[in-house]
């Protein structure tokens, strides 16, 4: 019967010396990445980094880009007593929002609420005239309520994001023109 391995937590094994072979680069500690694997599906994070004596190591969870797209395109479900926001025809040509001039882009990720409060109103609608600097919706991320300003001002001609619809850092949120 073999003895069990010794497992070493990821803070002994950020502190032991990296060794260096002739060339003077650092030699990769397996068990390091090891546990960061181990990190990573445990959290359920996508990825993660450290950085020690100047070398870097990153471990990634390899996504499959499909199952992404698919929820993305999924609507979010609707709480009880709220109604699914209209959205506007397609801009001619039928091109792809992030490339409108118009777009207003999430700068964080967070969950997109279109709503001051769950049986108030809108912020704003299709067809709404906003002044630059208006709160179009609110993305919460890590409990803070984050307002998303009007860019500048206009018409809102579409609305990309249902309410309490999760939004990644870069995806559209709504056209103004």
């Amino acid at each position: 019967m073999r003895p069990e391995p010794v497992k070493k937590g990821l803070k002994q094994l950020m502190a032991t010396d990296t060794a260096k072979d002739s060339k003077s680069k650092a030699v990769v500690d397996s068990d390091l990445i090891r546990e960061l694997a181990r990190l990573i599906e445990e959290t359920g994070l996508s990825e993660i980094e450290i950085d020690r004596d100047g070398m870097r190591v990153r471990v990634a969870r390899n996504m499959r880009v499909d199952a992404v797209a698919a929820l993305a395109a999924a609507p979010a479900p609707q709480a009880p007593g709220t109604a699914a926001q209209p959205e506007a025809k397609a801009a001619p040509g039928g091109g792809d929002p992030i490339e409108h001039p118009g777009c207003v882009r999430s700068p964080m990720v967070g969950t997109a609420y279109l709503t001051p409060e769950p049986d108030a109103a809108p912020f704003v609608e299709v067809g709404s005239r906003v002044s630059q600097g208006q709160t179009l919706l609110i993305i919460e991320a890590m409990k803070t309520m984050n307002h998303i300003p009007a860019p500048k001002a206009g018409v809102v001609t579409r609305i990309l994001v249902g309410n309490r619809q999760p939004v990644e850092f870069g995806e559209p949120l709504a056209i103004i023109e």
